[in-house]
């Protein structure tokens, strides 16, 4: 019944609202027509969206290297003058010093007793505590047992300290102007001797007459002259290691001085050692 009183109106008013829904499109009114649209936002490629949210990478870490120790020379015997003991510098001297100029020789028994050498078989050496020599060398002649004649010889002689050169941070600072600029105290010099004379009495003579100082001590236990200085350089002046010792023709006896009896045209050189005997050809280590 509702219905049927009230149809016309709910028509009309139906009709009335179609009407204006009509106006308001077709008028321009809808989004669209207005030039805008809702739009989505864009969304960022995947990748970009993980690399964006990545933390940055630590760098790599780099191992240092530690610093090898510095050795403190304050704390070592000796100190910074010098700096070494006696046992571096003995080894120094065997890592560091030249090659001897020629083999070492080994002493030969059969040959030492064979030239009047009287060897004790309870300690191999003769009654001044002397090693059999080598092969061909000469064996020491005591110097009591000599009897010196008017017959002259000669032969070369030369004192060196050239070795000081190489050392001169060992040598006492007081001594530094007496190591001639060489190294040469008495030049290669042809000298005259006489039969029965010894290495000791040529020394003795040629550094008098040339005005060289020159200090020795009687050592009764070797029966020999042992050469203390020479040109006022003495031994222990240029480190724990130092002092003189001879050669005569490229050995180096192992006997004294005083003992070592001269032959016609030997080559004696006295030479100044900085590593006992090492520096200068010497196997007296």
């Amino acid at each position: 019944m509702w219905w049927n009183k009230h149809k016309n109106k709910v028509l009309m008013a139906g009709l009335a609202l179609i009407l204006l829904a009509a106006v308001y499109w077709y008028g321009g009114s809808a989004p669209g027509m207005q030039g805008w649209t809702v739009e989505k936002p864009p969304t960022q490629p995947e990748a970009q969206t993980q690399e964006a949210l990545a933390l940055p990478e630590e760098p790599e870490e780099v191992p240092q290297e530690e610093p090898e120790p510095q050795e403190d020379l304050e704390s070592r015997p000796g100190g910074t003058e010098g700096g070494m003991t006696a046992q571096e510098k003995e080894e120094a001297a065997k890592e560091l010093a030249p090659e001897p100029e020629a083999p070492q020789e080994t002493g030969n028994e059969t040959w030492s007793a064979l030239q009047g050498m009287v060897i004790d078989p309870n300690t191999g050496q003769d009654a001044y505590r002397t090693d059999p020599v080598p092969e061909g060398r000469p064996v020491p002649v005591e110097p009591e047992n000599v009897t010196i004649s008017d017959t002259a010889y000669t032969c070369t002689l030369t004192v060196r300290c050239d070795t000081i050169l190489d050392n001169l941070g060992w040598l006492d600072p007081t001594k530094t102007e007496l190591v001639p600029a060489d190294g040469v105290i008495f030049p290669e010099t042809t000298v005259t001797f006489y039969e029965g004379e010894s290495v000791f009495n040529i020394l003795q003579r040629e550094m008098k007459k040339a005005g060289i100082h020159m200090e020795f001590e009687n050592t009764p236990i070797y029966n020999s002259a042992y050469i203390e200085g020479i040109g006022n350089l003495y031994e222990f002046d240029c480190g724990e290691l130092s002092g003189w010792t001879y050669r005569v023709n490229g050995w180096f006896p192992n006997y004294g001085c005083s003992r070592y009896q001269l032959r016609p045209g030997d080559t004696v050189e006295w030479l100044y050692t900085c590593k006992l005997g090492v520096d200068v050809g010497a196997n007296i280590i």
